[in-house]
């Protein structure tokens, strides 16, 4: 693999995904972020200049056996590109549970097989997303509030992972047997002697796990400093959220690894009709569907219990996007949705039919991915949103696509992207996934492109 090459990545879910190629690609680093692992065909050829490698995976709605059947091979083909770090993203509420997208299983996977039982970082926060992590304990913006993530008004109800513990030693505790040691605010403050002083009492007793605090930039940059350190002095293995990304690209670019500016994208031109498939129950979706309903957008609720069940779900799809088909030749944009807000009775209706064996969340992304692809290919048009870790994940995957590139600053965390393909009508798709809780109210207005 090039030496250019600074890090791989593998996102546990799409939307994460995107997020971690906007910290990249937003300081000047070619960022290619595929949807299945590349070979190095791949790399040597029309992606021979590209500095950072990620992979989309789904390990995040994944069972500790899935991930020991579909990611293991996942991580050991990125490691085995030889980057001086791999990096494990998570989604920056760090959502998982003993028995869902457990990190601390992936964390023991990695000592195991890769990086020779050796520390692996952590780091959780993000300014940028208004993520921050202080004492050991996590905080998340919700609008413009911040809240400590047991008390987050959207991730302690999550509907598969409700986080009701703030404190990520703890959290990673209930994943994992390895010891979490942190560095502190009160580490990382000082000149760098200092922390280092403090880096090396924090290592003394090679804890399983290293997790740092951040809440402001300062900090960020020191701890990207660390992580990088250890990288350079024998290949590391990192989990995290896209704030490894922003803590390493401020060291790269106080040393001159990388320039000193950001990267310009071009602005967001405006379409005449954006489709969005939204499979997010979260708060701040129901506000962007309330606002597409009220700015232009035709808003059609998709029969989640159908779709889930076998014997209905292709009559189900072939209705709904006959709806959306007869919006959109009107020139109208189209929301489908699944819910509106964590309160929508459809999620309960839905779940009942699930708990009785009739699909999985999988089932009803990839429908939905399905409807997106047929609606992309009749209408011809070029740009769509996906919302939704679990939908984006799914849905993304029917959309013949193979790999993704930043194309435009959107929302910090859900940047508006181009598709690579080797279908014609579909290279050069403008696609964008957000996670439930990015954005605000008129995300939907400003991926369409509207004046702001």
């Amino acid at each position: 693999m090039s030496g250019d090459r600074l890090l791989a990545f593998y996102g546990d879910d799409f939307t994460g995904s995107t997020d971690a190629m906007e910290a990249l690609a937003s300081a000047g680093l070619r960022t290619v972020l595929f949807l299945e692992p590349p070979d190095r065909d791949a790399l040597a050829g029309r992606f021979a200049d590209v500095r950072c490698v990620g992979v989309a995976g789904t390990s995040r709605a994944m069972t500790p056996a899935e991930m020991d059947a579909e990611l293991a091979p996942v991580l050991q083909r990125l490691w085995d590109l030889g980057a001086p770090l791999l990096h494990y993203k998570v989604c920056s509420t760090f959502d998982s549970s003993p028995t869902i997208g457990n990190i601390g299983h992936v964390v023991d996977m990695a000592r195991r097989s890769l990086n020779d039982g050796r520390t692996v970082s952590v780091l959780a926060g993000a300014p940028p997303l208004r993520r921050f992590t202080v004492f050991g304990n996590h905080f998340a913006a919700a609008g413009d509030e911040i809240f400590r993530l047991d008390r987050h008004p959207t991730m302690a109800h999550h509907p598969s992972t409700p986080m009701d513990e703030s404190d990520l030693r703890t959290h990673l505790g209930r994943q994992t047997q390895a010891r979490v040691n942190l560095m502190s605010l009160l580490d990382l403050e000082g000149d760098d002697a200092r922390v280092d002083e403090r880096f090396a009492h924090r290592m003394q007793d090679r804890p399983g796990m290293l997790l740092y605090d951040v809440l402001d930039d300062a900090r960020l940059r020191q701890a990207g400093r660390l992580i990088w350190t250890e990288a350079l002095r024998t290949r590391h293995f990192a989990v995290g959220s896209s704030g490894i990304g922003y803590a390493l690209t401020a060291h790269w670019r106080e040393t001159g690894t990388i320039g000193a500016g950001r990267a310009v994208f071009p602005s967001i031109a405006p379409v005449d009709r954006l489709l969005v498939i939204s499979g997010s129950a979260s708060p701040m979706t129901a506000q962007q569907i309330a606002w597409a309903a009220a700015h232009g957008f035709d808003t059609l609720r998709a029969p989640t219990e159908d779709l889930v069940q076998p014997a209905r779900a292709d009559a189900a799809l072939d209705t709904l996007f006959g709806q959306a088909l007869a919006a959109l030749d009107r020139g109208r944009s189209v929301v489908v949705y699944s819910a509106s807000g964590p309160d929508d009775p459809g999620i309960r209706a839905t779940r009942d039919r699930l708990a009785r064996g009739a699909g999985t969340a999988k089932i009803l992304g990839a429908a939905m991915g399905r409807l997106a692809r047929d609606l992309l290919a009749r209408t011809g048009l070029r740009r769509v949103v996906i919302a939704g870790g679990d939908t984006s994940s799914y849905a993304t995957q029917e959309l013949g696509l193979y790999a993704l590139e930043m194309l435009s600053e959107l929302t910090p965390g859900a940047p508006l992207c181009r598709g690579h393909s080797t279908d014609s009508r579909l290279d050069g798709l403008e696609i964008a996934l957000k996670g439930g809780q990015m954005g605000r109210a008129d995300y939907f207005g400003r991926a369409r492109g509207d004046a702001t």
